[in-house]
């Protein structure tokens, strides 16, 4: 199987998640309320922030539920930090899930992510488009859990919470 040509900065920027992985999510995690960074045709919630709308100038503590992110992988750093600045202690009933490449060497990683949720290494990797493979790994960021680091196989039938 072929992956798809990367193009830094040039690529498509607004793949929806993957249903099979949302409902790993909520089967995991619990239903998702909003979805952050969506438009009406790729939500993976009951309510969503499109672009016009413009996600980082909303107030996300005043939303309820979990709340879910796919953001432009082009630009994480801004959605990283929100994530963090945003983020619920453990056992306030409300996630924010952030998911991105599986990029640790990164400066937003290191400034919003390490020790300010719980990292789920994914496997295997997410097929975007249907056909191919993102060609690198993947994470799932938990903000409202206790900082942490595993790897989630989350095609398998059952699940730990």
């Amino acid at each position: 199987m072929s992956e798809p040509i990367q193009k830094p900065g040039r690529s498509k920027q607004d793949y929806g998640t993957p249903w099979p992985f949302i409902d790993a999510v909520v089967e995991r995690f619990g239903p998702l309320a909003w979805d952050l960074a969506a438009d009406s045709d790729n939500t993976k919630a009951a309510q969503h922030f499109d672009i016009e709308q413009d996600s980082l100038k909303q107030n996300w503590t005043a939303l309820q539920g979990n709340l879910w992110l796919n953001p432009p992988f082009g630009d994480i750093g801004p959605w990283a930090r929100k994530c963090a600045e945003t983020r619920t202690g453990p056992g306030e009933g409300r996630r924010i899930f952030l998911l991105t490449p599986a990029s640790i060497g990164s400066c937003w990683f290191a400034e919003h992510v390490h020790g300010k949720a719980l990292v789920l290494g994914l496997s295997p990797r997410l097929s975007f488009d249907g056909k191919n493979s993102y060609p690198k790994d993947l994470m799932l960021s938990v903000y409202g859990r206790p900082p942490g680091f595993d790897v989630w196989r989350w095609d398998a039938k059952e699940q730990a919470a």
